[in-house]
């Protein structure tokens, strides 16, 4: 072989080397991972990439909602008018850039990973619902931070919230403990107690919804959020090549896709569970804290005095609908008014020609 058929032997080399090592590093990326969905809320399968601050857009669209700025992703095609899914389950996973979950619906990168909250769609569940009370739920066990809304104060009272609460379910009957392959994973260590704890409040969201069936019939959409950081607490204390991230990554994984099976079959085929996996968040997240179990409900939080909700983007669609109401009124009216106005009696009603004839007769 000459030296200039080497050296292009060599070049071609290099040049499939660099693009495997670019689709293998492609891979790995943060995701968004669509677990299970009905078939009215059809999602494409591809590789279009979704921003973070997107994702309550996403979710508001899913169930239904209007949203003020029309998210421009092909992802999402339009589904029926008069169907809406009867809950959506956002699982947000930090401190893994994916999953392997094989039985998915659709995968899809996600960039620009900033925090992101779904208040606005808890918001918009709240003011339509509001005397169907839905289930609202909002959980972070890392954090202890829980907000639930409506029917969740009731459904979900016995659920651990505080890292003790959790730490103390674990020992208790029907522990996730006895049922997981723990591995390298310890039941001492405070990282992995973590990873656990979160693990068991999954399971005991599913036992609860199991015992609460009655759920899924009624006519008001239900909205999960949940936060989990225990895989990002054992990246940092152990190390992301470490036995306890692998084992612990492989747990959530099949953890997560049961969780989706079963909380899919309980509402009946018709909710959507979407996992959101990132590394780490590029900023940090603020919010106000609120109370755990909060009893007192008004119409409208943010006002002291129980004021109405402001008009918010739903107001040119009820504008329409009453304006164009009132004009057709206007004009039955007036065309009513106008055939009274010129009409013969004596040709054009019955009452005035048989009293006509009376008279003539007389």
């Amino acid at each position: 072989m000459s030296l200039t058929n080497c050296r292009r032997m060599e070049a071609v080399l290099s040049v499939a080397f660099a693009l495997c090592f670019f689709i293998t590093s492609g891979v790995h990326a943060d995701s968004l991972t669509v677990l299970q969905s009905p078939d009215f809320v059809s999602f494409q399968k591809g590789d279009w990439p979704i921003s973070g601050e997107k994702i309550p857009d996403l979710v508001a669209l899913t169930m239904g909602f209007s949203v003020q700025e029309d998210l421009a992703w092909p992802g999402l095609k339009a589904g029926p008018l008069f169907q809406r899914p009867r809950a959506n389950v956002l699982v947000v996973v930090r401190g893994v850039d994916s999953l392997d979950m094989p039985n998915s619906v659709a995968s899809y990168p996600l960039e620009n990973p900033v925090p992101f909250t779904l208040d606005s769609v808890a918001e918009t569940v709240h003011s339509l619902f509001a005397e169907d009370t839905p289930v609202v739920l909002q959980l972070a066990p890392s954090e202890e931070r829980l907000y639930m809304l409506g029917k969740a104060n009731a459904v979900f009272e016995d659920l651990p919230v505080t890292l003790q609460q959790i730490r103390a379910r674990l020992s208790q009957d029907g522990s996730v403990l006895a049922s997981l392959p723990l591995n390298s994973l310890s039941r001492n260590a405070e990282a992995d107690l973590l990873f656990l704890s979160e693990v068991q409040v999954l399971h005991d969201i599913t036992a609860l919804l199991q015992r609460h069936k009655h759920l899924a019939k009624d006519h008001s959409p239900d909205l999960y959020s949940l936060e989990l950081s225990g895989l990002e607490e054992l990246s940092r204390v152990y190390g992301q090549d470490s036995p306890q991230y692998r084992d612990a990554t492989a747990i959530l994984a099949t953890v997560l896709q049961k969780f989706g099976e079963d909380v899919y079959g309980l509402y009946g085929n018709s909710t959507v569970v979407e996992v959101v996996t990132v590394k780490s968040f590029q900023a940090p997240l603020t919010r106000k804290s609120r109370s755990i179990l909060e009893s007192k409900q008004i119409s409208n939080p943010g006002s002291p005095y129980n004021l109405a909700y402001k008009y918010n983007f739903q107001y040119a669609v009820i504008f329409n609908i009453v304006l164009w109401l009132m004009i057709a009124l206007a004009l039955a009216v007036i065309v009513t008014s106008y055939n009274l106005w010129n009409m013969d009696p004596g040709y054009d009603s019955i009452i005035y020609r048989m009293t006509n004839q009376k008279i003539r007769m007389d």
